[in-house]
Order: structure tokens, then C-alpha cells, then sequence
């Protein structure tokens, strides 16, 4: 079925229905990692602002200083971080190919490649496992992302 026009966004086509349920997957998946930063804040009392340790007392009972370098927060923030760099791009590129009528089982390669990256990423992140696990989910989400930003353009005739 080749769906043209606007009718390539619109809950009719398959495509686009698959790219949604796969887009909400990783934008929660982004927004879960705020939630999972505050946790860590709480649980290592490592607060970075001066306004959220007032009146909070350490392990040993003296006054919570402001930190900014705990390294549990930080490695949730980073992670959280590369989720923002690499979903925010899957979302936008995705609609654009999704509006070049690929196939069904291509954008599902594309779809399911990306969003399994990205939780195998966040897992070997934040456990963490030895490189190139990390590096490998990466390069996974990337290089989806990637070629469907070839495959829209070139569906387009790369017109310039």
C-alpha cells in the first residue's frame, strides 16, 4: 500500500502508526531519565542548586552543601543527556520519512532498530557494561536514524 500526501500522517496509514507507538516509546523512555535523576539526587543527597539543600542535613547530621559532580547523578544525567541527542533527531527525521511512503516492514527495520537501541543503551549505561557495548548501541540508533534521513532525502531527489 503506497500512502501519499497527507494521508502518509494520519492514523490510517500503518507506517505512521508504527513510527507514533515507537516515537512515545523513547520520548518516555527520554522522560523517565528526569525522573530517574531526581531519584539518584535523592538517594546520593546530592543536590545542585543551594535553594533544594536548604534546611536538609547529610549522613553525619551537618548542613547539605550544594554538589555538582556526584558521580551516579552525573552518569544518569549523561545518559539522559545522549537520549535528548539522538531521540529528539529519530522523532523529526522519522516523521519526514515517514512521509516518503516507505515500506512497512523497512520503517519497521528502521523503528524497532532505533527503539531497541535506545533501552539496550540506556541498560549498558547505567549498569554499567564494558565498552563497546555502549558504543555498539550507539552506533545502532545512529545508523538508524541515518539512513532514513538518506532514504527521505533521497525519496525527495535530494532537491535543493
Amino acid at each position: 500500500m503506497v500512502v501519499t500526501g497527507s494521508s502518509a500522517v494520519s492514523l490510517d496509514n500503518p507506517v505512521f502508526k508504527a513510527f507514533v507507538t515507537h516515537a512515545v516509546i523513547v520520548l518516555v523512555k527520554t522522560l523517565v531519565m528526569s525522573l530517574l535523576t531526581t531519584v539518584v539526587r535523592f538517594r546520593e543527597l546530592a543536590f545542585a542548586n543551594p535553594e533544594d539543600t536548604a534546611g536538609r542535613r547529610d549522613k553525619d547530621g551537618g548542613q547539605l552543601k550544594p554538589v555538582l559532580n556526584n558521580p551516579h547523578v552525573e552518569r544518569v544525567r549523561r545518559c539522559h543527556l545522549n537520549d535528548l541527542e539522538n531521540v529528539l533527531p529519530f522523532v523529526l527525521i522519522g516523521l519526514l520519512y515517514v512521509t516518503t511512503s516507505p515500506s512497512l516492514a523497512s520503517a519497521l527495520l528502521h523503528f524497532r532498530l532505533f527503539t531497541c537501541s535506545r533501552l539496550l543503551h540506556t541498560v549498558v549505561y547505567l549498569m554499567p557494561v564494558p565498552q563497546p557495548a555502549r558504543a555498539l548501541t550507539f552506533c545502532l540508533g545512529l545508523l538508524a536514524t541515518l539512513s532514513m534521513a538518506l532514504s527521505a532525502a533521497a525519496a525527495c531527489g535530494w532537491a535543493v
